[in-house]
């Protein structure tokens, strides 16, 4: 079989030990920290002593050495190693707000910089841009509102894709809790017809029957869910020439409870016959 890594990045605070668990739960061989330089040596000793799946995490911790982590990537796929990279990202607001509920020091913290939420911020806008090469070349996954077992089974769920093929991740969210930050494209729905405001609907969401049928009703609706696709079609066909692994497409309503899960289930299920596609309900999964 070919070796398969997994490589797990992001923000202090952003939920990366959350997501090594979920990697080990899945049967891969997981270690913390692993210092750039030793990436070479460390993927050959475990392929031969601890079988075919291996996760990776690295951060900030070696920060002098990142540099080399996306030429030595590319090395390996050319190798025929197959590289799955996960970036986990959150806002400011939530990263400070997460390490001051723990009282933990941001790694790039020191001394004279133990100044508060000032220079807190200061820190983790430094840390962005030296993970900014690497976040580029991930899948990135905004934690900043999705609970630790969400991000579990959204790390699960990536490992089940079909490998060397670009997935599509469909994503319905609130805009009143935020655009998602993984988004590669967002598409604004707020102006369709909207069930809330239909008694017998309003306690039910795009999932089930009656919401449904109401929606596919509506001439609207179908025009948006059309537009949408024809552009995805036009698009990710030059996304996949150039070597994306995952186009994460974000359908946003006011709740994030009608409208936008429906256009993800109906958008995933149109799509699917080309792409591996996945969903997510930010709102609802996160009940």
């Amino acid at each position: 079989m070919a070796l398969e890594i997994v490589l797990i990045t992001g923000m202090s605070g952003s939920g990366k030990s959350v997501a090594l668990h979920a990697l080990e739960d899945a049967g891969y061989y997981c270690v913390d920290n692993l210092p750039p330089e030793l990436l070479p040596a460390f993927v050959a000793l475990e392929h031969r002593h601890h079988g075919n799946r291996v996760a990776i995490a690295m951060d900030v911790r070696s920060a002098t050495s990142l540099h080399q982590v996306p030429q030595e990537l590319r090395r390996l796929r050319s190798q025929g190693v197959s590289v799955q990279s996960i970036f986990l990202d959150a806002t400011i607001d939530t990263l400070v707000r997460r390490f001051s509920e723990t009282r933990r020091r941001h790694p790039l913290s020191n001394d004279e910089l133990q100044e508060g939420r000032r220079a807190l911020v200061q820190i983790i806008e430094l840390e962005r841009e030296l993970l900014a090469e690497l976040r580029e070349q991930a899948h990135v996954i905004d934690t900043s509102t999705i609970r630790a077992s969400q991000l579990q089974s959204y790390v699960k769920s990536l490992l089940a894709t079909t490998h060397g093929q670009m997935t599509l991740v469909f994503q319905s969210f609130a805009f009143k809790r935020g655009i998602p930050m993984d988004a590669d494209y967002v598409f604004d729905v707020r102006m369709l017809p909207n069930p809330h405001y239909e008694p017998s609907l309003r306690d039910l969401t795009g999932l089930d029957a009656p919401v449904a049928e109401f929606l596919r009703q509506q001439p609207d609706v179908s025009l948006m869910q059309a537009h949408i696709e024809q552009f995805l079609t036009h698009w990710l066909e030059m996304l996949d020439r150039n070597h994306r692994s995952y186009v994460t497409v974000a359908v946003g309503c006011t709740g994030g409870q009608h409208r936008s899960v429906y256009l993800v289930e109906r958008l995933s299920e149109a799509m699917g016959h080309r792409w591996s596609t996945l969903k997510r309900h930010r709102e609802l999964d996160g009940r």
